[in-house]
């Protein structure tokens, strides 16, 4: 576990498949002492137009029990981690948590994160500026998500379970508050006295990360005063000269295109190729940047990529995104002195696939490396 872990609130952005996943993944090992397949300490979720701020926070769901009907409140992604964060602090534990958000564009953040909205922006302890309140079932779903068992009772008072007794959370908390290990942290206690007002604030161990992935242009538009809270980190798309160790571990070996009898390199030609295709082609392309494909836009199994793969998924993608407005340039690029190529629907693209493939390994070869490249 790293020492004097700092809180990372990013938002990682680029094409398609060039590895922001993956990128995340390093963070949390490398930053944050988190694997990533650790539930205890990672909380993930994918943002898309249906997702509201109940599913952020939590909602009242019905619950059939025998013959009746009961209703449930299911505390939310954000209230799972950072009822996580909470009890660590408590706990007087060092450990960090994780709040992972793919496809934060993909949904309405703002409304999405609503009153949380005015939590990201941070101190330099890595608590928020600010405090916000939270509702009474929103208390509960946080005390749920701390594995504190709380109840409800008649009156509407809440009480936290204490070995066999029940207590009103309040003096539950005054009490921790009082005990040795929480009284000597500052963090512990804060937490204590947050929960005692019904009010929440991110802790300096709970980290943000999100993604976005700025092709596609179906998708909500993220503010300047929602941007300006988080870090920016840029991936870049496979192009021009890169070092061994920005490849991904994964596609280092002899991953090959399998096309019927023949076996092409696939990132060094392949991948290089189509986005040295779609840079030389700036003056016809909007955002050229975002139209870019990355290491993972196709994923390799078995160390192969079929070429039907690349039938089904790139070539449509660059029919569809990137050339959707003209098509003149995939013309021009299979186009031979002895053939001038038209192409009026896609099964025309699709017929020129082998010719495609060639065309683009050759620009792959010519601008990445200056020999046939060796595995």
């Amino acid at each position: 576990m790293p020492e004097n872990i700092k809180p990372i609130q990013k938002i990682l952005f680029g094409s398609p498949g060039t590895g922001k996943s993956y990128q995340i993944r390093k963070i949390a090992r490398d930053k944050l002492g988190i694997p990533f397949d650790d539930t205890n300490h990672t909380v993930k979720t994918v943002f898309h137009p249906e997702y509201t701020y109940a599913d952020f926070m939590g909602k009242l769901l019905p619950l059939t029990q025998g013959n009746s009907i009961i209703y449930k409140f299911y505390p939310g992604h954000f209230i799972r981690i950072l009822g996580m964060a909470y009890q660590g602090l408590i706990e007087g534990n060092k450990d960090h948590y994780l709040l992972v958000i793919d496809e934060l564009n993909r949904g309405n953040a703002a409304a999405i994160f609503g009153t949380v909205f005015q939590l990201l922006d941070r101190e330099s302890d890595g608590w928020s500026s600010y405090e916000v309140d939270i509702s009474d079932m929103e208390l509960v779903g946080l005390l749920e998500a701390m594995n504190q068992e709380p109840s409800i009772d008649n009156n509407g008072v809440i009480y936290v379970k204490d070995g066999t007794a029940k207590k009103p959370y309040k003096y539950f908390f005054e009490e921790k508050k009082q005990n040795r290990k929480v009284y000597t942290s500052s963090d512990g206690s804060k937490v204590c006295s947050l929960l005692q007002q019904r009010r929440i604030n991110i802790p300096p161990n709970l980290s943000i990360l999100a993604t976005i992935n700025t092709s596609d242009e179906s998708i909500y538009y993220l503010d300047s005063a929602f941007k300006r809270r988080w870090g920016w980190e840029y991936v870049k798309a496979p192009v021009g000269i890169f070092n061994e160790e920005s490849i991904p571990e994964e596609l280092r070996g002899d991953v090959k295109l399998v096309s019927d009898a023949k076996e092409i390199a696939w990132w060094p030609y392949y991948i290089v190729g189509i986005n040295e295709l779609i840079k030389s082609n700036y003056q016809v392309i909007r955002r050229i940047e975002d139209k870019q494909i990355g290491w993972w836009f196709i994923k390799p199994e078995n160390g192969q990529v079929d070429l039907s793969e690349v039938k089904d998924k790139l070539m449509f993608y660059l029919w569809d995104s990137v050339f959707a407005r003209d098509k003149r340039p995939l013309e021009q690029f299979l186009s031979t002195p002895n053939k001038q190529v038209k192409l009026t629907a896609y099964s025309d693209f699709l017929g020129l696939v082998e010719e495609f493939t060639q065309q683009v390994c050759e620009l792959g070869f010519s601008s990445y490396v200056s020999k046939p490249f060796e595995f």
